[in-house]
């Protein structure tokens, strides 16, 4: 049986990827007061649209190496902003 993850472990694993990439200016915001939509949104920024994908990207693969799934991904295509959707974590 494999053992579910709590909400912060899997924010914790966001930050600490964001952090890898050398993303700047990272903050976790509580939300589950707010919406009932997700518990918390991670905002980062990067230098340029190539390390927005990168940061992207590293997130992505950190939470599935950790066996979370991916409800989406949204921006990539611009790079301008980067949207990744954990259900309970954007």
């Amino acid at each position: 049986m494999t053992r579910q993850l709590t909400t912060l472990a899997r924010k914790k694993i966001v930050v600490s990827a964001l952090e890898d990439i050398k993303a700047r200016d990272i903050v976790a915001i509580d939300v589950r007061k707010i919406t009932s939509m997700f518990d918390w949104i991670v905002i980062a920024s990067a230098e340029s649209a190539r390390q927005t994908k990168a940061l992207a990207r590293h997130v992505h693969d950190k939470l599935r190496e950790a066996g979370i799934t991916i409800v989406g991904t949204e921006g990539e295509a611009s790079a301008e902003w980067v949207l990744v959707d954990t259900g309970d974590i954007v």
